[in-house]
């Protein structure tokens, strides 16, 4: 007879999220195929919603005038999106099929704009050096909108979330206010994303105090990142508010900690792109025909809704 912990139930969760993140990273930019897409889906996925909340969506003919006319003729967006977890895209049990809000808002802007969007599978941190390249018209992958990212990406900003941090539910931390809370601790996060850079950029702060350094440990794959933490190797994971909310609720034994800072997520573009004001135009159309709230209703993430949507606006400080 097996003896089944909360806390060996929790690893077997984290271990199914690992192995479907590793069967994701194995599609490359294309999409799963054969048995390795098979693997892909998590011990979660009957609880991604797939409710339709995009189809119905009309062509707004003054959001389209705005579109340059080679998009215009040509009659399509490439579009390259990272693949997570919820709620910003993952696969369902098909390993084929992606859903997501991510996913809900890039389809519902073509339909306003009427254009196919042909979307391709990429890593996070490869997406941006790809825009600037001209390999793709628009990325998506939960990107904040930061100063730092402003000098070389243009952004059209769709929702609000930022940073944020969870524990394992034994943690003596309460909430961190201030990034000297984690010295001495092991950090896990994203590679290439902002977590990573804010926690590099405020490193020294740990030295100023007089105290050890904390620890930044990169991942990724957040099957590997959640199973870190499970399993001790790390303290504490810093990452999207949405994205660690969520996670949360998936495996027991975790708790949510606490919002860090916010962040208004966005479109991303080549710089100069002509593209932006046809996307924002759209954006703030899906607000207005009440689409918008309800991609945000379906994912459960409405304290991220905007007011509006805006180009390239400076980082929330």
């Amino acid at each position: 007879m097996s003896l089944t912990t909360p806390r060996t139930t929790a690893l077997r969760t984290a271990a199914v999220l690992a192995a479907a993140a590793l069967a994701l990273t194995a599609c490359g930019s294309g999409g799963p195929s054969g048995p390795a897409g098979a693997a892909g889906p998590s011990a979660a996925d009957d609880k991604i919603p797939t409710t339709d909340v995009v189809s119905g969506v009309r062509k707004d003919p003054a959001a389209a005038k705005l579109l340059p006319a080679d998009v215009r003729a040509r009659g399509s967006l490439s579009l390259a999106t990272s693949v997570d977890t919820p709620p910003g895209a993952a696969y369902l049990a098909d390993g084929k099929t992606l859903a997501g809000q991510d996913i809900d808002f890039a389809d519902a802007v073509g339909k306003v704009l009427g254009l196919k969007i042909d979307r391709e599978v990429a890593s996070f941190e490869a997406i941006l050096p790809a825009l600037g390249s001209g390999k793709y018209d628009v990325g998506t992958g939960n990107f904040g909108v930061t100063d730092e990212r402003r000098k070389a990406i243009d952004f059209v900003t769709y929702i609000n979330d930022g940073q944020g941090f969870a524990v394992r539910k034994d943690s003596p931390l309460k909430k961190v206010g201030s990034l000297r809370q984690l010295c001495g601790l092991t950090v896990a996060t994203g590679a290439g994303t902002t977590f990573e850079a804010t926690l590099e950029e405020n490193r020294q702060r740990c030295a100023e105090a007089g105290k050890k350094p904390y620890d930044v440990k990169t991942y990724a794959e957040q099957g590997a990142l959640w199973i870190s933490l499970q399993q001790g190797r790390t303290d504490v994971v810093m990452s999207t508010i949405n994205g660690l909310r969520y996670a949360v609720r998936q495996q027991p034994g975790l708790r949510f900690l606490n919002e860090f800072k916010r962040l208004d997520v966005g479109f991303a573009f080549k710089k100069g792109t002509p593209l932006a004001p046809a996307v924002q135009a759209a954006v703030n159309h899906l607000k207005k025909d009440g689409t918008y709230d309800r991609i945000l209703k379906k994912w459960g993430t409405g304290p991220s809704a905007l007011t509006t949507s805006r180009i390239s606006p400076p980082e929330i400080r």
